[in-house]
């Protein structure tokens, strides 16, 4: 497995190899877990080579403290790369990814910018889109493999590659979300929180699992299923239900109460640890 911190040296390396039809790319925060080598698995097997980004972007996080807290473990993030046997690993530095005059983008991105995630993180994906379109130029993959749990995320990164147009020679893979042996999706946020919350922290799958399992088997009313989720939320051990939001196939919150979503997304907090999850309906 080749380590790089250096773009130059990254760029020349991947200049110098012959016979390479397809690059697949993972990029990640770190803190890795069994989701994100999924992900390299994933790539593994439909590239011939796989690079993956190992990088907490500073400029996604909205909240200071947040950034400051989130986990990072590098050496250990390297062995499990290894174990994964990932062909090639990206860990620049801040400074190196958006120098002192690098020039950062706007991107038109629409209303999907302004809710859920986009409400409640100011410019986290502006940061998201930036970052991801700077790695895309240094490396220019071929498939770009991103994990579901980000719903938001990866509609997000669908629509910066449409402005960029990157496609037909970038193609997008989206994977299911890893979940553990309760139900639980795995995040490095995880890590943050105790025995006791990751038991509780069930519940959001739980709670969204039921409210698909309504609409899909019975006549419902999404306005009495909003409150009834939320308040299981709130009754199994979380402090706070930022959002339990109903939305259709181009991401718009449903206001007709008798509308089937396409999707159900939902963002809490326990023990001053945010955790997202969502559904397909």
């Amino acid at each position: 497995m080749e380590i790089f911190n250096n773009i130059i040296q990254l760029q020349d390396f991947l200049g110098s190899l012959k016979d390479i039809n397809s690059i697949g790319f993972v990029p990640t925060m770190g803190s890795l877990h069994t989701g994100h080598l999924s992900l390299i698995e994933a790539s593994k097997k439909e590239n011939d080579i796989t690079i993956c980004s190992v990088f907490v972007n500073k400029i996604q996080f909205n909240n200071e403290a947040d950034f400051i807290k989130y986990p990072r473990n590098e050496e250990q993030d390297i062995e499990l790369l290894k174990a994964a046997e990932c062909d090639v690993v990206f860990i620049p530095t801040q400074e190196a990814l958006f120098p002192e005059n690098y020039c950062y983008e706007n991107f038109n991105l629409g209303e999907i910018e302004n809710v859920l995630e986009g409400l409640y993180r100011p410019g986290h994906f502006q940061g998201v889109c930036n970052v991801v379109h700077r790695f895309i130029d240094i490396i220019q993959p071929n498939k770009l493999y991103l994990g579901l749990k980000d719903l938001q995320q990866c509609k997000v990164i669908e629509k910066m590659i449409q402005l960029k147009n990157y496609k037909p020679s970038l193609e997008i893979v989206l994977c299911e979300t890893s979940r553990n042996s309760s139900g639980l999706a795995l995040s490095s946020r995880n890590k943050r929180l105790s025995k006791n919350a990751l038991n509780h922290a069930v519940i959001l799958i739980d709670t969204l699992k039921y409210a698909k399992n309504q609409i899909l088997n019975s006549t419902f009313d999404l306005s009495s299923l909003y409150k009834k989720s939320i308040d299981s939320i709130l009754k199994n051990g979380f402090e706070s239900v930022d959002y339990f939001e109903f939305v259709d196939e181009d991401f718009e919150i449903i206001t007709n109460h008798s509308q089937v979503p396409k999707y159900i997304l939902t963002a809490a907090t326990i023990e001053d640890v945010r955790l997202i999850d969502n559904i397909i309906i």
